[in-house]
């Protein structure tokens, strides 16, 4: 099966197994709080459908990793989405300390009702994450469940290092390409590696394997957030749905942008001047295309992805799923959103 046959067959189960665990908050008393929820993932409100779920990148990556260990994946589905609620909680988070008002080009749950139902939305989509991951027990022994759940709480605690290293960057002027590394390890890669990593786990009962797929799920996290960064200033608002005009708009420490800075040259000049004016973006962006903020951005992109792709190849899964994999790490690679 190539990798659309496996996500066609895997979202359904996904998105089944997301909506019943939501289904907790589903109750006469909280029916308001439920559709809070249900809003924010996507599947009621204005505007709801399969273009603003997200494309549930993190759970069809622990799926894919268990099934290229030859092993049952829908016996992993409480661990994919629980690490999706997971995903989904942050972002909840993100939106209030970032003051944004639109995600996947629709009104945030703070903006649409408040900072303090937002911030309880959040609450409520981690504690049912951790509520799902439970439901492994009926298909593993208790030892396997609980590695499970500190490979996932150490994943959560490494989010929160990289949420506050990313706010304390905000207010300062020395951080280097180095710092920003060290922040989207934590903020971005984490997860991911955790996704990999908990796909083998439960696929696998070697050791080796399961860090190596511990270190792919690393690299390939550090390459889906450069990517990231790229999008955040030539992509495509259309296609990204970000509120803002770019990642320059907001200040944001990208990697082209702390690139650019350590440059020194007429990007860091009028970058240290002002806050960037959305009319002054496309002129600003053609100045780190010509500092080659951009080229730069590209490289550790595809220098990241190979890494993940070596590091398949050297773990060698012998089926469809190991290829599906091989072309996920690409697709990721060459998003447009």
């Amino acid at each position: 099966m190539s990798l659309t046959e496996y996500t066609e067959l895997m979202l359904p189960a996904i998105e089944a197994e997301l909506q019943r665990q939501v289904a907790r908050l589903d109750q006469k008393e909280t029916r308001l709080f439920h559709q809070m929820l249900t809003y924010h993932m996507g599947w009621t409100g204005e505007g709801a459908g399969p273009e603003v779920t997200g494309k549930r990148v993190r759970p069809l990556l622990v799926l894919l990793v268990m099934a290229s260990c030859m092993s049952n994946w829908l016996h992993a589905v409480p661990a994919a989405i629980a690490i999706e609620l997971i995903h989904n909680f942050s972002l909840v988070h993100d939106d209030i300390q970032d003051n944004s008002d639109k995600r996947r080009g629709r009104t945030t749950v703070w903006k649409k009702w408040n900072m303090a139902q937002a911030i309880n939305v959040g609450d409520a989509l981690f504690v049912i994450s951790n509520q799902a991951i439970l439901d492994l027990a009926g298909n593993f022994p208790g030892d396997t469940v609980i590695r499970i759940v500190r490979v996932i709480q150490d994943a959560c605690l490494d989010l929160t290092r990289g949420q506050y290293l990313d706010m304390v960057y905000e207010n300062r002027e020395d951080i280097s390409v180095q710092d920003y590394w060290k922040m989207i390890e934590c903020k971005t890669a984490a997860l991911i590696s955790a996704c990999a990593q908990v796909g083998g786990i439960l696929g696998s009962r070697d050791d080796e394997t399961i860090e190596q797929y511990c270190l792919f799920g690393r690299d390939l996290g550090l390459a889906f957030q450069v990517q990231d960064d790229l999008l955040g200033i030539w992509g495509d608002e259309a296609l990204t749905g970000k509120s803002a005009a770019s990642d320059l708009v907001d200040g944001k420490n990208s990697l082209p942008i702390l690139f650019g800075i350590n440059q020194r040259g007429e990007f860091a000049k009028r970058w240290s001047l002002s806050p960037v004016l959305p009319d002054e973006v496309a002129d600003i962006a053609q100045i780190l295309v010509h500092e080659g903020a951009q080229e730069y951005t590209e490289r550790a992109a595809e220098r990241l992805t190979n890494q993940a792709l070596a590091t398949l190849e050297r773990i060698n899964p012998k089926n469809d799923a190991g290829k599906a994999l091989v072309e996920l790490t690409k697709k990721l690679l060459n998003r447009e959103s």
